[in-house]
């Protein structure tokens, strides 16, 4: 709950980053527009009747081509940051209404209607509220190309208009310093934007991902608890069936034991949800020997308990005698099981070999071989199942453990051959 908390007042920050970021983006053409359209009209641009009606029309378009850019700036953003495509007509009215702004300045500048400075601070300002949405859909480089394609253009429209000398020479900067002033203002603050969003979608996924890897442990664990108890109980129930039908007695004991294993199961299912349930070696060892016992199967267990293993270890091979015993009784027809669990300095292996296996390798379609080596895999761990002649079936379970760990000051007795 904390979380999930965390994570909407986080998004809650990003939102009002990005509205912060736009409504920047969408004041910045006014501001240019109100400080450099209007400062001409003072004492840069006669007051004569058609320098004034082309500079009041000129200032009209730009005014104009600041309500195209800011009805843009949200589908800019959001094709910068990828998450929908910018349609490329709605270019079509800002592009005319800059190249009309431009026919306008020319032409001002050839009627003899504004002085130098004037017309250099316009041609400065005439291209910004186009370039502020243009650098949001092409790259860099693209962006830069563009620009001087511009400039280009422009100068060659004043030139021949009669704009000759300095005046037509300092047309470049100008232009450019327009151009690169939306590059270096606008260009960085959506990118970081932008690196924000992915590292919100990346704690997204990754939350995602726990929610997922969660679900797949809660599987995987209701897997192993009841499948080796649900067989036994078709087991039982069919064998109390049986004595049933034959009027034994023993059949009322054989129910008795699956009410038990039912009971236990819920016990099982209970702890799992609350996730503390763990398998214990030692018991493993001793229920499997006697669910393939209750089965007709003569089990073997060799080797020592493992009581010394740390807690981790002895879970892990605890659930890989759980699933190898639910193996041994769902696949095949087997007779005898053996049981082996050797331990050295390198590391601990356990091997569980059972006779009556098919040809293919039992239990390989399932999930339960793939959750056990993920339960190994955490502790560098390796498994091994598959069928090795003469109709036997061998798992094989190995982790690696340090030297500390493998050699203890005192065994436990051996288990010696128990069936």
């Amino acid at each position: 709950m904390l979380g999930w908390r965390r994570g909407w007042q986080e998004r809650g920050k990003l939102e009002r980053i990005s509205l912060y970021s736009r409504f920047t983006v969408a004041v910045m053409p006014w501001l240019f527009t109100l400080a450099w359209g209007l400062a001409p009209f003072s004492s840069d641009i006669s007051h004569d009747p058609l320098p004034l009606a082309l500079g009041g029309t000129l200032l009209l378009v730009s005014l104009a081509q600041c309500v195209l850019s800011n009805r843009n700036v949200k589908p800019s953003y959001e094709h910068y940051l990828g998450t929908s495509v910018f349609p490329r007509r709605r270019l079509v009215a800002p592009s005319a209404l800059m190249a009309l702004a431009l026919g306008l300045l020319a032409a001002l500048s050839g009627a003899g209607g504004i002085d130098d400075d004037g017309l250099l601070l316009l041609v400065m300002n005439t291209p910004m509220a186009l370039m502020i949405t243009q650098v949001l859909l092409v790259p860099a480089r693209t962006f830069l190309v563009q620009s001087l394609v511009l400039t280009a253009l422009t100068v060659g429209l004043f030139a021949a208009v009669g704009v000759r000398g300095g005046i037509l020479a300092g047309v470049i900067p100008t232009t450019m310093f327009g151009c690169l002033l939306v590059l270096v203002s606008i260009r960085p603050s959506v990118w970081s934007l932008g690196v924000m969003w992915q590292a919100e979608g990346a704690r997204d996924l990754q939350a995602r991902l726990a929610v997922a890897e969660e679900r797949l442990r809660f599987g995987r664990d209701m897997h192993d608890v009841l499948g080796r108890n649900l067989a036994v109980i078709a087991l039982k129930s069919e064998l109390a069936v049986e004595l049933a039908q034959r009027g034994r007695a023993e059949a009322v004991d054989q129910m008795v034991e699956v009410q038990r294993i039912a009971r236990a199961s819920q016990q099982e299912v209970r702890d799992v949800v609350r996730g503390y349930r763990g398998a214990d070696l030692s018991t493993e060892l001793v229920g499997a020997q006697g669910v393939l016992k209750a089965a007709g199967i003569v089990c073997e267990v060799t080797g020592d308990g493992g009581g010394h293993l740390p807690a981790a270890v002895q879970s892990a091979l605890g659930w890989a005698v759980r699933e190898a015993a639910t193996n041994v009784l769902r696949h095949g027809d087997p007779r005898l099981c053996t049981i082996r669990l050797s331990t050295s300095a390198d590391g601990v292996v356990l091997d569980v070999e059972n006779d009556g296996a098919p040809c293919t390798a039992a239990g390989e379609s399932g999930s339960g071989l793939a959750g056990l080596r993920e339960r190994l895999g955490v502790l560098d761990g390796s498994l091994d199942a598959g069928p090795v002649g003469g109709g036997m079936f061998r798992l094989t379970a190995r982790i690696p453990l340090t030297r500390g760990e493998s050699r203890p000051e005192s065994r436990p007795a051996a288990l010696e051959g128990r069936r």
